[in-house]
């Protein structure tokens, strides 16, 4: 694969993917579920809403190909959904390039992918990816207690987190392998401590926690998370929600650091 260099980065803008197929079935849908910790009894007939992140890495590794030899961190993403994602359906997904700013020596890259179901659009997104020259990598690393794989915080004060072993299984789900999120020497090169819990997976956790007393269907509109400070693996953190004027506002944090926020709109809304 060619290495692309700074400067070329502007001249994605424009550029599409796919489509590319994708079958939603009951296999891969409990294969995500147990990497997010979903619950399997509430989604029988249609994908959780955080299933959309298999549909980004659908079309997004071509894109993020492109940019091998950089630094690619998830900065927003936001979904938005007019039907659910039914098990045993065949998909097309889509994915563009639509806009490219640089500022200070980061770019800025909107990625928006579409997802079809017989013609129809059901869901889509659109991610923000910053990009940027990876640094020579530091001796610098973080120091994690490495819990077990069912360690994943405790249900009844609304806790989550996620061992390295998570973070392994979750990309296999996803194919979401930026290897930030397994590599300690790529993830440091990127500015980080060490490997970092996947931005999605932390969606997953925070659209399952909105979703706790829905049906199996669509239970979301739209969803607008913010990653804000990067979370490791083996610390805890710990879900909140409130609901205002026809929105539910979700934060993952633990002290006075925030990790996501989310602006959900319930469907019908």
């Amino acid at each position: 694969m060619t290495e692309t260099t700074h400067r070329d980065i502007s001249s994605f803008e424009g550029q599409t993917f796919g489509p590319y197929p994708m079958r939603v079935c009951r296999e891969k849908v409990e294969e995500f579920l147990d990497a997010t910790g979903g619950e399997r009894g509430q989604w029988t007939s249609a994908a959780p809403p955080g299933y959309l992140a298999s549909a980004l890495f659908v079309v997004a590794p071509e894109l993020l190909g492109k940019l091998h030899g950089f630094s690619v961190i998830h900065g927003e993403q936001t979904f938005t959904w007019t039907a659910s994602l039914q098990i045993e359906r065949d998909l097309l997904i889509s994915g563009t390039v639509a806009r490219v700013r640089e500022r200070a020596g980061t770019y800025f890259v909107s990625f928006e992918m579409t997802v079809t179901d017989a013609g129809s659009e059901i869901a889509s997104g659109s991610s923000l990816f910053l990009v940027a020259e990876s640094e020579s990598e530091a001796t610098e690393s973080v120091s994690t207690r490495l819990i077990g794989v069912d360690e994943r915080g405790d249900p009844d004060t609304n806790q989550v987190a996620a061992s390295r072993s998570d973070l392994v299984k979750y990309a296999a789900a996803t194919r979401d392998w930026n290897p930030i999120h397994w590599d300690h020497g790529t993830a440091v090169s990127a500015g980080l401590q060490g490997v970092v819990v996947h931005g999605l997976l932390q969606a997953a956790w925070a659209l399952d926690f909105a979703a706790a007393e829905t049906s199996d269907g669509r239970p979301f509109d739209s969803a607008k998370i913010r990653f804000r400070n990067p979370l490791y693996p083996g610390s805890p953190a710990t879900l909140g929600s409130t609901a205002a004027e026809g929105r539910i506002s979700v934060v993952l944090s633990e002290g006075d650091t925030e990790y996501l926020t989310a602006q959900i709109v319930p469907a019908g809304r």
